[in-house]
């Protein structure tokens, strides 16, 4: 049996992580509960917002919080864009073909990411970023906790959007009844467009969250949608509810998982519980049997 100074502080450590997966599911899960697809460049497009803070940071000497009113923005016009101009044109009204493009923009992404920024593994030095901060027997570094209240404040005010405001309410009733919702004036077409505005300004928060304490590389998406995908399954499809619970409980369990088997053996324990709702429960703590 693990003593509590070992346990807590490797608990803590999860929660403060999976707040960060629960922010980035939440995007993931946005754009699933209204087009109905999987955003498979999701991944790609963290990299780019990664790569955008660190761009910031290393030629601008922006701190990488102070980031957060330039990226985010930046973030969700690049959603938007991409959804009205490729992705909508692309797909012809398919959703099958929504996920072949998508599928083709994180190869082009992380290619051209490659082609600028090599392979390199890039960091950035902050004043804080080996600044801890003791919470009982724990020490927690002090990026962890920031992203950690950060990202449950970008959670609530992305709930708050899509349950108390005119355009939340216009991509619940797209979510529910898209023709319905046409019939009564609403442009569908833009509702997407913000959906995946909004999905990828959660990921431009993640961003400016996670560098001060992590890195970034062309490849560093992958890791992440694997994990952002597992949430979204776990909470339930289309669930925010489910996404923000699952995130902290995936962030714990990986922590854990790390602590008892090793640290590359980590994400084990995450994908035994991706393994375990598709046998048990496959519509998800949140989601409703189809």
């Amino acid at each position: 049996m693990l003593e509590f100074g070992i346990l807590f502080p490797s608990i803590l450590n999860g929660v403060t992580t999976g707040a960060v997966y629960a922010l980035i599911a939440l995007g993931l899960t946005l754009i699933y509960g209204v087009l109905h697809i999987i955003n498979f460049a999701h991944g790609a497009l963290l990299m780019v917002a990664l790569y955008a803070v660190y761009l910031l940071k290393r030629h601008l000497g922006i701190d990488p919080y102070l980031a957060l009113p330039l990226v985010v923005p930046a973030m969700f016009a690049l959603g938007y864009a991409l959804q009205r101009v490729v992705i909508n044109r692309a797909s012809h009204g398919k959703d099958e073909n929504i996920l072949l493009v998508t599928l083709g923009l994180s190869i082009v992404l992380e290619n051209l990411a490659l082609m600028v920024f090599k392979s390199d593994t890039r960091t950035i030095e902050t004043a804080y970023t080996l600044t801890t901060v003791q919470i009982g027997p724990a020490f927690i570094a002090l990026p962890k906790l920031v992203a950690f209240g950060g990202a449950l404040v970008a959670s609530a005010l992305l709930l708050l959007i899509v349950t108390r405001t005119d355009v939340g309410r216009a991509i619940r009733a797209v979510a529910r009844e898209k023709q319905g919702a046409r019939l009564v004036g609403i442009d569908v077409e833009h509702v997407y467009a913000m959906c995946f505005g909004i999905g990828l300004a959660c990921l431009g928060a993640a961003a400016c969250f996670l560098l001060p304490a992590y890195y970034v590389n062309p490849q560093v998406g992958s890791g992440f949608v694997l994990v952002a995908f597992t949430i979204v399954v776990l909470g339930g499809m289309g669930s925010f509810a489910g996404a923000l619970l699952g995130g902290l409980l995936i962030g714990v369990v990986e922590s854990l998982s790390g602590l008892l088997l090793g640290e590359s053996l980590g994400q084990i324990g995450i994908f035994a519980i991706f393994i375990a709702v598709l046998l048990l429960r496959p519509q998800g703590l949140f989601g409703a049997r189809a």
